[in-house]
């Protein structure tokens, strides 16, 4: 559903245009490290260490460049406190709280669904056996 684009760049956004700016946000929001940052974040400021250990699975190299990539977008505000050693603390803005709210949506949608989805990894497409989460 396009909207007005109060950037006066085009007459308005619209995510099914090619040429629309909104799409690099779209694809930074879908991106799943992004997502589960901005849900990881969702609790309070959160040190990179605490981040990477609630991201199980990221490398250090693709938190880094998500975190910069939210922090570029006003996703995420990042604070130096000159201590030694140093301490660099994560947290949402505004934004990024605002974007949360969906992206929570998402993320407690695909955990409800998850067992009547079929597994895309098989040829047939058959239904697989449920398997367990680790609890939070």
């Amino acid at each position: 559903m396009p909207t007005s684009c109060t950037t006066g760049v085009h007459a308005h956004h619209d995510v099914y245009e090619a040429q629309c700016p909104c799409r690099p946000l779209l694809e930074l929001l879908a991106n799943k490290w992004s997502a589960l940052a901005i849900g990881a974040l969702e609790a309070g400021p959160q040190r990179f260490g605490a981040l990477r250990r609630a991201l199980i699975g990221v490398s250090p190299k693709v938190l880094t460049q998500t975190l910069r990539r939210l922090e570029e977008v006003g996703f995420v505000d990042r604070v130096v406190y000159p201590e030694i050693p140093l301490h660099v603390e994560y947290s949402l803005t505004d934004l990024g709280l605002s974007a949360a709210v969906p992206l929570a949506q998402l993320r407690t949608w695909v955990e409800e669904h998850l067992d009547e989805m079929h597994d895309p990894q098989t040829p047939s497409h058959a239904a697989t056996a449920p398997t367990q989460c680790a609890s939070p």
